[in-house]
């Protein structure tokens, strides 16, 4: 039940609560007082769209806050539960803000929640119909929705059977979808795999690292470096095709000078010296020649470790580091495995799919059985209701669509029905869909029938009704607001209203009304006592106007009446 609302800065409200009472309450005043901006109020509250445009003049934000008590046992707690909120002392408090800057907060007792999980929570609560919500009769999906509602527990099992089948297939089928579409690209696809496997298996990353090839890459080119200079000072000490060698250079000098000596014995110093640098560099030449054999170049090996090393670096860029080279390697090879067994494995999952398709057909069949004796029942009472709201010559039926297509209809969650609400409000008039044919006050009267069996097949604890009194004048009036009263007795109803019937069937009543106050103008509401209802519900008599004596008493025989009849009884 929604016991209070609290509107802060939005549209003509600057701030307002209302205190609402189980039962009947009925709010009305004059066209434009701002009746309209409440049910905004409550389209909010249930998830509705929100536009800055709303927010009062002057002000940055607004708001919207209702508190609704949720009895033990209520169907909103095991979601509220799923979402880790506590309703304390079976309070909700559903709040929600808009700003100039477009944020949009929602909130369920102080924890913040996405628009979308407040919506689907507050959805469980409340039902608002306003006066142009009619597209419930234009869309077969929510016709079909509506009609399992009414169905009882078995019903239900039913229809969870379907959505469970539904569920199992729809995951075989994807998973079977795409192994098909895998199949069709096999053989390139194995290709592809073979030629990545190939890749990784050269750089090999399961053996080493790609800095220890990088260090022993380094060491063979220092080692190739060195040996290069080596072989070349070698060459420069030993004799060539070309000439005489270093070594043979300087013992040529030597002996020149061992010549020159003998004949100025002031040279022998030079002599002796040279001598002896002639046996250092040869001795130099024979150890380079020792460590030119000791070392060894290996540019095959160079070679390797320069592929691997770019290979390595086109795998970091396809994969990652070598963490996910390694990874990517071995999905691969799972891969490969699962393409190279996947005729036995598309074999397997077509059998399952088969199976899972008849399970699915048949659970949906059972479904289809019972909707059409729902749909029957359901025919039938609408008819009731339609009677009773001044309909009575109506042909209502519910229509199950044939499959024309001659091909097997896509499984859905809901079964392989399609269906749709004929009526004819005419005696010898075709059947056709509701929202075509009917009129305005028609169109108000259906949806009122079909919100009665709605709450007796137990929709939201409150429902809201926004001037469902459309296009109702006169004797039929005083039968939708017998109806109102009926649908009181178990559920809350909050109804806008215009006519004085249904103002005096309430419970409760509150008037809204515009009054200008520091020159600026606001929205207000308040509940009526006894006699400001009398005055309330003169005025929609009369008008403004006429606040005679004679309207004044018959306001006082309406709520008489209206009083009289709740303690007789009013069937639903």
């Amino acid at each position: 039940m929604l016991q209070s609302l609290t509107v802060q800065q939005f549209a003509l409200i600057e701030r307002m609560t209302v205190n609402f009472h189980g039962g009947m309450n009925a709010l009305s005043g004059e066209t434009g007082a701002g009746k309209s901006i409440v049910v905004d109020a409550v389209n909010l509250i249930l998830g509705a769209r929100a536009d800055k445009s709303m927010i009062r003049s002057g002000s940055e934000k607004a708001s919207v806050e209702a508190v609704f008590h949720l009895p033990e046992g209520h169907r909103a707690l095991a979601r509220l539960q799923q979402e880790e909120i506590d309703p304390q002392d079976g309070e909700l408090v559903a709040f929600r803000e808009i700003t100039e800057g477009g944020r949009n907060a929602c909130r369920l007792n102080g924890v913040l929640v996405s628009l979308a999980v407040f919506r689907e929570i507050t959805s469980l609560l409340m039902d608002l119909h306003g006066q142009n919500d009619h597209v419930f009769l234009n869309d077969p999906e929510q016709q079909l929705a509506f009609l399992d509602r009414m169905g009882g527990d078995a019903h239900q099992a039913l229809l969870q059977q379907v959505r469970t089948a539904y569920e199992a297939f729809i995951r075989n089928h994807r998973a079977y979808a795409r192994m098909v579409r895998t199949g069709q690209k096999k053989e390139e696809r194995i290709r592809e795999i073979e030629r990545e496997l190939k890749e990784i298996d050269r750089a090999d990353p399961a053996s080493c690292t790609e800095e220890s090839l990088r260090e022993e890459y380094r060491g063979l080119r220092e080692t190739e470096k060195c040996m290069a200079g080596l072989s070349e000072a070698a060459g420069l000490l030993s004799a060539d095709e070309a000439g005489m060698g270093c070594v043979e250079q300087i013992q040529t000098v030597a002996r020149l000078l061992r010549s020159a000596a003998e004949q100025d014995p002031s040279l022998a110093e030079l002599s002796r010296r040279c001598d002896a640098a002639s046996f250092e560099i040869e001795e130099i030449g024979f150890q380079l020649s020792k460590e030119l054999g000791r070392m060894e170049a290996d540019p095959e090996r160079i070679s390797e470790l320069e592929e691997r090393l770019n290979l390595f670096s086109v795998l970091r860029q396809r994969y990652g580091d070598e963490e996910k080279i390694r990874s990517a390697g071995e999905s691969l090879r799972q891969e490969l495995e699962t393409l190279n067994d996947l005729d036995s494995e598309l074999k397997r999952m077509a059998v399952e799919h088969k199976k899972l398709l008849a399970a699915y057909r048949g659970a949906a069949e059972n479904l289809g059985a019972s909707r059409r004796a729902l749909a029957d029942t359901f025919a039938a009472r609408m008819k009731e209701e339609l009677s009773q709201l001044g309909m009575g010559q109506t042909v209502f039926r519910v229509d199950f669509a044939e499959n024309e297509t001659g091909k097997p209809l896509m499984p859905t969650a809901s079964g392989d029905d399609r269906i749709e609400f004929l009526m004819s409000p005419n005696p010898g008039e075709p059947l056709k869909p509701m929202a075509k044919i009917a009129s305005g006050g028609e169109l108000s009267r259906i949806m009122l029938a079909v919100k009665v069996l709605e709450s007796g097949a137990g929709g939201r604890d409150a429902m809201v009704f926004d001037e469902i009194d459309t296009g109702i004048s006169g004797r039929m009036a005083q039968a939708v607001a017998e109806k109102m009263i009926a649908i009181s007795r178990n559920q809350q109803v909050i109804c806008v209203t215009h006519l004085p019937q249904i103002a005096s069937a309430a419970d409760h009543q509150y008037l809204v009304y515009k009054e200008v106050a520091d020159g600026r103008t606001h929205t207000r509401v308040r509940e009526l006592d006894a006699d400001g209802r009398v005055m309330e519900v003169t005025r929609m008599i009369s008008g403004a106007e006429g606040l005679g004596n004679q309207a004044a008493e018959y306001a006082r025989s309406m709520l008489r009446g209206a009083e009289q009849l709740k303690k007789t009884g009013v069937e639903k």
